[in-house]
């Protein structure tokens, strides 16, 4: 079959039968959960992850996710599991200094405050570092078959980065994001294929064109219209996207959802009742997403450029593409 309309509305109908509001297959008792950490001996660092994968006995694609600030890489349950669940190697990194031990000793008059003081462009380097050097030993874990049968299930040629907040700064750095001064590493890093920034950042020090104008690989970008945090107001997430070029660049905005509505649990301070088909969406359009870019499922990309994602939102929610 040719090219142009015909093979549109092919496309078109063979996505009729995808649905990434399906969980997957349900073999979690067969699945691989592995708590294990990497070591940085030249920055004196050891950096926890939590991995995990199905029992299915193929290479799969991998999933990074940065956490907030004060987060853990036990945070973010319910992607993980929807994530292994449809075939997908999930990395969650633990950022020393920017993480839950930075609090969780602290009395509740004096958390805040510390989760300030923790939210730095020195913290946010140290993250991006993290990001390369889990991709690095990841590798070398591989090479070595040090860690099977992780070893034989990453497929480490498609690689998607995510996060949260500060993570979703994290991935923005990492992933196409110009900095406003030279950074050590090398960035973007070009391991990562595809990005996903729940509750994105306003740029510091340049304007969002020229921050995120060259941004090359496909990026998928979730806030609400509530998501405030110490870092910001709700409207500043929302300069990311236009500044962003054209080609498979997505902006999901959650009618009522606040900054709590991307983790697990709600937070201090929040003034709205969670809402359930937040969630709902949230899974749907990133499963669709990681398929579409980390797959090259066709079914996937027509679900994203057609109807597909008006059926998990609702009537308030915003969704564009370019």
């Amino acid at each position: 079959m040719s090219g142009g309309p015909a093979l549109l509305a092919a496309r078109s109908a063979y996505a009729q039968g995808y649905d990434p509001t399906v969980p997957g297959p349900q073999s979690a008792a067969a699945d691989h959960i592995y708590d294990l950490t990497v070591p940085d001996p030249a920055r004196d660092r050891i950096i926890p992850l939590r991995i995990t994968h199905s029992a299915r006995r193929l290479r799969m694609p991998v999933i990074l996710f940065s956490h907030g600030l004060g987060g853990s890489r036990r945070g973010y349950a319910y992607l993980e599991r929807r994530w292994r669940a449809r075939g997908y190697v999930t990395v969650f990194l633990q950022h020393p200094g920017s993480d839950d031990a930075i609090w969780r000793d602290l009395p509740p008059e004096e958390r805040m405050a510390a989760l300030r003081a923790a939210g730095t462009q020195a913290q946010l380097v140290q993250r991006m570092l993290d990001v390369a050097a889990v991709l690095t030993t990841l590798a070398a874990w591989q090479a070595a078959g040090e860690h099977r049968p992780l070893d034989e299930r990453m497929d480490l040629t498609r690689i998607g980065l995510a996060g949260h907040s500060f993570g979703a700064y994290t991935t923005q750095a990492v992933a196409g994001q110009r900095l406003p001064a030279q950074l050590p590493g090398t960035w973007p890093d070009p391991r990562i294929k595809a990005a996903l920034l729940l509750s994105p950042g306003a740029p510091v020090r340049l304007p969002p064109e020229e921050a995120f104008g060259e941004v090359a690989i496909p990026w998928m970008l979730m806030t609400g219209t509530h998501d405030a945090s110490l870092v910001g107001p709700a409207t500043d997430r929302l300069l990311v996207f236009p500044a962003l070029p054209p080609g498979r660049k997505y902006e999901l905005v959650l009618d009522g959802a606040e900054h709590s509505a991307f983790g697990d649990i709600a937070l201090p301070g929040d003034r709205r009742p969670r809402d359930p088909a937040h969630h709902r969406a949230i899974m749907a359009l990133s499963t669709a997403f990681w398929d579409s870019t980390l797959k090259a499922s066709a079914p996937a990309q027509a679900w994203l450029d057609g109807s597909g994602p008006a059926t998990v939102l609702a009537p308030g929610d915003r969704w564009q593409r370019k």
